[in-house]
């Protein structure tokens, strides 16, 4: 199996079930809603912290769907195959990492701004937010399969998933609020979306081999 086949594969299946997108979007349009509702009515205080609760609301909705990245090839065997097939275990591990980047992460980066308008975000910080969103959501799901990886063949995986990926997760929340608070520029969010770039080319380097890394171990 080649590489763009096992993508494929993964964003037809993934798109055909649709339930990871739907949950995550699901949980997140929950969020933004009951926001409100916990901090008042007051716009401008929304409106101050709005760039930050819409990064929570995307990290936590790419948390919960990241016990099914490996955990249902495990059930149905095909992680068996993936590791005994002509594709290098690196390269599949990858593949999946940006099967669920496409078909999860990335379409909800693109609607979480969009959707930040219900906290009264300013319409002006929708394209920094929107640009910022899209280049971490990438090392969110990077660094999601990593976690994935090492809890395939646990049957409560999605209770340790969160213990291990939420450190990684401490930069990309950090640089990805500050890029998303500013004025595209070099005294604005550029800086940030710069470092929040570097972080994404990180994971894209380090993922395939961590993820094989444990999933090898998982086979011992």
């Amino acid at each position: 199996m080649s590489f763009t086949t096992l993508l494929r594969r993964d964003l037809a299946l993934m798109f055909r079930q649709g339930g990871s997108l739907g949950a995550a979007l699901s949980f997140m349009l929950a969020f933004v809603v009951m926001i409100p509702l916990a901090l008042g009515p007051d716009q401008a205080t929304l409106g101050r912290l709005a760039p930050g609760l819409i990064w929570l609301a995307l990290l936590l909705a790419v948390l919960l769907t990241t016990e099914r990245m490996f955990q249902q090839d495990h059930d149905d065997g095909s992680l068996d195959l993936l590791a005994m097939g002509d594709l290098p275990l690196e390269l599949a591990c990858l593949a999946k990492a940006l099967a669920h980047w496409l078909s999860v992460s990335l379409p909800l980066a693109v609607l979480a701004a969009p959707v930040g308008i219900l906290l009264n975000l300013d319409t002006g910080r929708i394209l920094p937010v929107m640009l910022a969103m899209v280049t971490g959501s990438l090392a969110l799901s990077l660094l999601a399969s990593v976690a994935g990886a090492v809890t395939a063949g646990l049957r409560r995986g999605g209770l340790v998933v969160p213990l291990l990926v939420l450190p990684l997760y401490v930069p990309v929340l950090i640089f990805g609020i500050a890029a998303s608070t500013g004025d595209l520029g070099p005294s604005g969010s550029l800086p940030s979306l710069l470092v929040l770039s570097a972080i994404a080319l990180i994971a894209l380097v380090i993922q395939p081999w961590a993820a094989a890394a444990a999933l090898r171990a998982y086979f011992r």
